[in-house]
């Protein structure tokens, strides 16, 4: 089995020798020793799997664990030397998948990272897609022609709801009920702006334009 796995671990004996025996398996890996360069990596890459120890400098593993958490379902496995109860529940309720406590029989770890790797792969992961622009829901990735396009979050919550009304010509008041939610009081016109935003970062570089603007009525997304 092959992936590609972020170590955040401070102690550098424990993170070199487990950088060395997940990549004598076959893994790619990138390692850190704070949380704050753990998650700055991980903003930039694509990872399968996160290893993660609780007690880092400045930043908590709990913390981090939580950071990654909200912007996705990766496997999280927290590898610590707290091994009493109320520490492993509080890393579940931050949102971890697994624990195991130093010190560890490296069999184990790479059994419960296959077993975390195999119970990711068979979550069912939405794709959307249209021509060459393909989302992710489960990862939270854009890519259009192979290349990822990096989208805030309203931006990202703008054009998942026009890939799931693709060919349906959808309007301003639609917009801004489904997306922005029934409780958005600001000016209506936050609908142009962020199709503007989406089209110079979807639309733009690309020969084939799929924001089409339909005069009187909406936007529809949909093949030229």
């Amino acid at each position: 089995m092959s992936g590609k796995i972020l170590i955040i671990e401070d102690e550098k004996k424990i993170a070199r020798f487990m950088e060395l025996e997940l990549m004598h398996e076959g893994y790619e890996v990138d390692s850190f020793r704070s949380g704050e360069q753990g998650l700055e990596s991980f903003a930039n890459n694509d990872y399968d799997l996160v290893l993660l120890d609780i007690m880092l400098p400045e930043m908590s593993g709990m913390e981090v664990c939580s950071r990654v958490r909200e912007q996705s379902d990766i496997p999280i496995i927290m590898v610590t030397a707290k091994d009493s109860v109320p520490e492993k529940v509080k890393g579940l309720d931050y949102g971890a998948d697994d624990y195991v406590t130093k010190p560890f029989d490296i069999e184990e770890l790479l059994a419960r990272i296959r077993a975390q790797l195999r119970r990711f792969d068979t979550k069912d992961k939405e794709v959307l897609k249209i021509d060459n622009l393909v989302m992710e829901t489960e990862r939270h990735v854009v890519k259009r022609d192979g290349e990822e396009i990096e989208l805030t979050k309203k931006e990202y919550d703008l054009l998942e709801y026009l890939l799931k009304n693709q060919d349906i010509v959808v309007s301003r008041e639609q917009l801004l009920r489904e997306v922005w939610g029934y409780d958005y009081t600001g000016e209506t016109n936050i609908v142009d702006v962020y199709i503007r935003y989406l089209r110079s970062k979807i639309d733009d570089p690309f020969e084939n334009k799929l924001i089409q603007t339909v005069r009187g009525v909406g936007y529809v997304l949909r093949e030229e």
